[in-house]
C-alpha cells in the first residue's frame, strides 16, 4: 500500500533510468516539496514507496518529472524551447487505505498517465 511511481521512456522503449523527479503535497496552489529523487535502473524511486501507508494521507500531491533534462541526458537532439520541460502530474488521493501507484509514459512529444496498481 502507500504511494509509488515508475515511469517508462516510450521513445527508447526502456525505463527512465537517473530522470529527477519531485513530490509535493498541496493545498489550493501552495506546494511544498517532500521529496527529490533520481530514477532508478528500472525507473523507480530507489527507495522503494514515496509515502508508506502508515505515512500517506487523504489530499492532493503533485509530482513533477524532469522530461527534457533526462531526454537531453540520453542524447535526444531537442528543439529550443524544448515541447515538454517538465511534466507535473496533479493527483488526489481519496483513500489513505489503499494503494496508489502513479507511472508516467513518455517520449519528448507526448506523455500518459493513470491510476496503476
Amino acid at each position: 500500500m502507500g504511494l509509488s511511481t515508475h515511469v517508462l521512456d516510450t521513445m527508447n522503449g526502456c525505463p527512465a533510468a537517473g530522470m529527477h523527479v519531485e513530490l509535493f503535497k498541496t493545498e489550493g496552489e501552495r506546494a511544498l516539496s517532500v521529496k527529490k529523487f533520481q530514477l532508478n535502473a528500472d525507473g523507480r524511486s530507489p527507495d522503494g514507496m514515496l509515502y508508506s501507508n502508515q505515512d500517506l494521507r487523504v489530499g492532493t500531491y503533485r509530482l513533477v518529472f524532469g522530461v527534457k533534462d533526462y531526454f537531453l541526458s540520453r542524447g535526444v537532439s531537442l528543439p529550443a524551447p524544448a515541447f515538454l520541460d517538465r511534466v507535473s502530474l496533479d493527483f488526489g488521493v481519496a483513500n489513505a487505505d489503499q494503494h496508489y501507484h502513479v507511472p508516467l509514459l513518455v517520449s519528448p512529444w507526448s506523455y500518459s498517465t493513470y491510476r496503476g496498481s
